[in-house]
Parts: structure tokens; C-alpha cells; sequence
């Protein structure tokens, strides 16, 4: 069996349709989640030899498409998810996100803390469905599913 090392992700790009910004914030955390991502992550497909992988996700309507590609260019597989399943938590997490950024000039610490807390927990909420709808096709740690799902919300926001 090949080592963990194989079964990763040594880069990932969004496919945008739009190249108009959505603020620092935004460009941020997806700065953060991209770098965070390559540092650290688990990514085997289901019945795949090996890697490591590169990733290309986009949008196309309804459908998020995970097209995988070996390190030598060569397309090793596209994984295609209804968007359906993440509308809610990703319309909560945008609404979340605007009140902790909106809190920060003027909240208390102790409201800030309590937005950034369900901001999280909703964070969470989108991973453990990335989870689930990768199940069986591809293997993901938790913390990879935390930063792809942040790369959706960035992907759908400027989709």
C-alpha cells in the first residue's frame, strides 16, 4: 500500500467565472484556506494508486465539479456534486460572516466571540457535508473538507 504522502494535494485552483473582487475579506480567507490546504491535507480517491493530485474546482450552475488531475497534467478523474445539499449553510455562513465582520468595529469582545463561534460552527456544518458527498468517492481528512468548503463559499460568491 502506498504511503499518505501519495494521497494528496500539491495544488488546487478555482476555476472563476467572474474575476470581480469581493473585498479583503474574502480574498483573505481564501489566501489562508489555499495555503493551509497545500500545507496539510488528505486526499485519496476511492480505488486510486496514488497521487499526489491537483485539483480544479468550479461551478457550472448547479453542479460543483472536482476535476483531478495526476502531477503530470494527465485528468485522473471529475467528481460532479449537486450545489443543492450546501445552499443553506452556505447562504448562513455568508450572513455570518457579514455580521462578525460588521461586529468588529464596534461589538464587545464577548459578541464577537459568540458570532465567531457560530460563524465556526457553520464552517464545521459544510464540512461534515463535503464529507458525507465525497463518501465513496474520494477520502478526505476534516480539515481538508474545512478548507475546500471555504473554497466553494469563495467559488460561489463569485460565481
Amino acid at each position: 500500500m502506498a504511503d499518505d504522502s501519495q494521497y494528496r494535494l500539491v495544488g488546487v485552483s478555482l476555476e472563476e467565472k467572474s474575476s470581480e473582487g469581493h473585498g479583503r475579506e474574502v480574498e483573505h480567507e481564501r489566501q489562508i484556506a489555499l495555503y493551509d490546504l497545500l500545507e496539510t491535507n488528505y486526499f485519496h480517491p476511492v480505488g486510486s494508486p496514488g497521487g499526489p493530485y491537483n485539483l480544479l474546482i468550479s461551478l457550472d450552475g448547479n453542479r460543483l465539479t472536482f476535476s483531478i488531475y495526476l502531477i503530470n497534467e494527465t485528468l485522473h478523474g471529475t467528481l460532479m456534486l449537486s450545489l443543492t445539499p450546501f445552499r443553506k449553510v452556505i447562504k448562513d455562513y455568508f450572513d455570518i460572516c457579514d455580521s462578525y465582520f460588521k461586529a468588529i468595529p464596534n461589538q464587545s469582545q464577548n459578541c464577537i466571540e459568540a458570532i465567531d463561534m457560530a460563524r465556526r460552527g457553520l464552517h464545521d456544518e459544510g464540512a461534515h457535508i463535503l464529507k458525507d458527498r465525497f463518501a465513496g468517492k474520494i477520502d478526505i481528512d476534516f480539515d481538508t473538507a474545512r478548507r475546500l468548503f471555504t473554497l466553494i463559499c469563495v467559488l460561489h460568491l463569485k460565481g
